[in-house]
């Protein structure tokens, strides 16, 4: 049973030398290589008392990596998907609302670059940039912005 543990440790250790994973993702992948489910959590608890397993530095990670494509609708769905608590989704916000509408003016500029030239252009690039997870507010100072 000690050699279990070591094992599961070591497999634990190898996911997290190559990136940063939520708390939930490793469970998951932990658990079915782990006896039960309190294994799993002990080790998870001694991992993140260490700082090996950080819910912060997975959010930044995720959100720097997601950040110049995606609107903030969209990374706050993904770091939910993962289990990240709200706080930490709570803190990572105001960064990100303050370059969304950058962020959703890049995207459009380079899949469009020019103004919709009727309704079903408007929409597809609505639809578009809706897709990338901008909020429409931003959607809509992209679309009607003035070109310089």
């Amino acid at each position: 049973m000690a050699e279990k543990a070591i094992s599961l440790r070591q497999r634990a250790l190898g996911f997290l030398s190559r990136r940063e994973y939520s708390r939930l993702e490793l469970k998951r992948k932990l658990a079915p290589h782990a006896e039960g489910e309190e294994e799993v959590e002990a080790l998870l608890e001694d991992f993140q008392k260490r700082g090996w397993l950080s819910e912060e530095r997975y959010t930044e990670q995720i959100i720097h990596a997601r950040r110049g494509k995606y609107g903030t609708q969209r990374i706050v769905q993904e770091l939910r998907e993962k289990g990240v608590g709200e706080e930490a989704i709570g803190a990572a916000l105001p960064g990100l609302k303050e370059s969304e509408l950058e962020t959703a003016r890049a995207a459009w500029a380079k899949k469009f670059g020019q103004p919709p030239v009727d309704a079903k252009d408007k929409a597809r690039q609505v639809r578009f940039l809706a897709s990338r997870g901008f909020r429409m507010d931003v959607i809509f100072r992209v679309l009607g912005q003035d070109e310089d």
